[in-house]
């Protein structure tokens, strides 16, 4: 025992203050580059990268349980299965409002130099044409079959020249449909696109319909002609509306959901949601919320934002923050209020728009449900209509961050709907424009426990360095006196091991 004590004092004594000064310096450094890379993986990414592996990689090998995961209770959504319904949500969907790449995304473009929308946006668009508007039975019409190439084509001239080279041979509907997304530079003409490719698709419609049932192939060939005939009337009634003919467009709402009602995926009645709005038709806003506000019906944040503005506008415009803490909430406010909070539960990103706290930018062609992009395509569509109802706006500015006091933290399970999902912010970063607008992230992000660890650990560290530097002999005393203290309980545990084990054994372990 007594050779290990002489060796650790010699140990001691010979170090000088040099090394103190190296190892001080060397481990702020340390400290410093953790800082710099934990900082940049937070500004990215939105979390911690130590805390990311520890819990991903470490807390499994521990037999720890992944508290972020959704809860599998029953919420009020109706589904009992919730880890099921956040897989669900986080799906990213046709946004039913997007805007004319030619006439409105292109001329934002020109004007600002900026792109609008990102390049896995616009890949999504193209699967989803190439799903709608192309079968397998293409190949044996030349001009659908330069159509399903033009589809698959990156390069907008491309794509422009295909469906020109298409109408040259027949009466395409898809080609007249990429010329009024595309190559048209105003509504009107994009309207006059769609009107031509609106008789094209008529006629391929009603002859498929006779057809299929004949066989595999003529079926494909229905359903192709159905989404082709669905999405012309439907951008031509967006046509209207842009256009100002907000009457016509909700008759042709009306008519192609009653000629198709099994075509749900493609969302028409938030179209007429905000096409009736537009008019202040509010009892059959009122009539549509009470068809496709169901329990049993995704919800998105069109029907709760709309669902809290016909209850807002009840009540806001003699609403009074200091009158309503005096003399309490009425029936009538207390609803509003709630259902304000049941949207903002919904959706929180979508208030910071509303009440202009954050600049709108062109939505996105696709949106994720609950996520910052779905905030931007609604706020961008309907902030006009809160701002028409008096006093709707205050009352939203005086209630919607109670929200977050009735949610529990941490989001192991939600108020009204089941816990919000993690996977949004990941994709709205690949749907939103990065470059210019900054991502909104829901529960807000704090700085991480490691960043501060690390940023004090490389203050502590560099302070060290500084006092070895100017008071070498003093911090050298210091410093041996903490190592002393530092291994003084190991001496002890020698100590024990020395006085139970026999003589011979433990000269044979010291001399190891």
């Amino acid at each position: 025992m007594f050779g290990t004590e002489s060796s650790l004092s010699m140990f001691l004594n010979t170090l000088t203050p040099k090394f103190y000064v190296a190892l001080t310096g060397t481990s702020s450094l340390i400290s410093g580059l953790i800082l710099i890379f934990e900082w940049w993986y937070f500004r990215k990414y939105g979390t911690s990268f130590i805390e990311q592996v520890s819990v991903s990689h470490l807390r499994p090998l521990l037999g720890g349980v992944d508290s972020s995961s959704p809860s599998n209770s029953n919420t009020s959504n109706g589904e009992p299965d919730s880890n099921r319904q956040s897989v669900s949500e986080c799906k990213v969907w046709r946004n039913p409002l997007n805007l004319f790449r030619g006439a409105e995304y292109n001329r934002y473009t020109w004007v600002t130099g900026r792109e609008p929308l990102t390049y896995y946006d616009m890949n999504l668009s193209a699967q989803d044409h190439q799903t709608f508007f192309t079968c397998d039975s293409d190949h044996l019409r030349p001009a659908d079959a330069i159509m399903q190439k033009a589809w698959r084509e990156r390069n907008p001239q491309a794509r422009i020249s295909a469906a020109h080279e298409a109408l040259e041979l027949e009466d395409c509907a898809t080609a007249y449909i990429l010329l009024a997304e595309e190559e048209a530079t105003t509504i009107m003409e994009a309207e006059r696109l769609f009107k031509q490719a609106l008789k094209a698709g008529e006629g391929c419609y009603r002859r498929s319909q006779q057809l299929q049932h004949h066989g595999t192939q003529y079926e494909a060939q229905h359903r192709r002609d159905t989404n082709v005939l669905v999405y012309i009337k439907r951008r031509l009634a967006m046509c209207s509306r842009k256009l100002g003919r907000t009457r016509e467009a909700v008759k042709m709402m009306r008519d192609l959901m009653k000629e198709f009602p099994l075509l749900s995926m493609f969302n028409i009645h938030e179209n007429l949601l905000e096409s009736l709005l537009e008019l202040q038709n509010y009892a059959d806003v009122q009539a549509v919320l009470a068809k496709y506000d169901d329990i049993s019906l995704p919800k998105s944040a069109t029907i709760c934002y709309t669902a809290a503005l016909l209850k807002a506008r009840a009540v806001s415009d003699k609403f009074s923050p200091e009158a309503a803490s005096r003399r309490g909430l009425s029936t009538a406010e207390m609803n509003a209020v709630e259902a304000i909070h049941r949207a903002v539960e919904f959706n929180p990103h979508v208030p910071k728009y509303l009440l202009e706290m954050k600049s709108l930018i062109l939505p996105p062609e696709h949106i994720l449900k609950r996520g910052d992009s779905e905030a931007i395509a609604y706020a961008f569509f309907h902030l006009q209509h809160w701002k028409r109802v008096e006093g709707a706006l205050n009352l939203l500015h005086c209630t919607w961050e109670g929200t977050f006091r009735m949610i529990p933290y941490p989001l192991e399970k939600g108020h009204l709907f089941y816990p919000y999902p993690i996977c949004t912010e990941t994709a709205d970063r690949e749907l939103l424009p990065t470059v210019f607008h900054e991502v909104s992230v829901y529960p807000k992000k704090e700085l991480p426990f490691f960043i501060l660890f690390t940023a004090g650990l490389c203050s502590f560290t560099a302070m060290l360095a500084l006092l070895t530097h100017q008071f070498p002999e003093l911090m050298g005393v210091f410093a041996k006196a903490f190592l002393s203290t530092l291994f003084a309980p190991l001496n002890f545990i020698m100590e024990k091991v020395e006085s139970i084990l026999p003589s011979s054994l433990w000269h044979q372990l010291t001399r190891i």
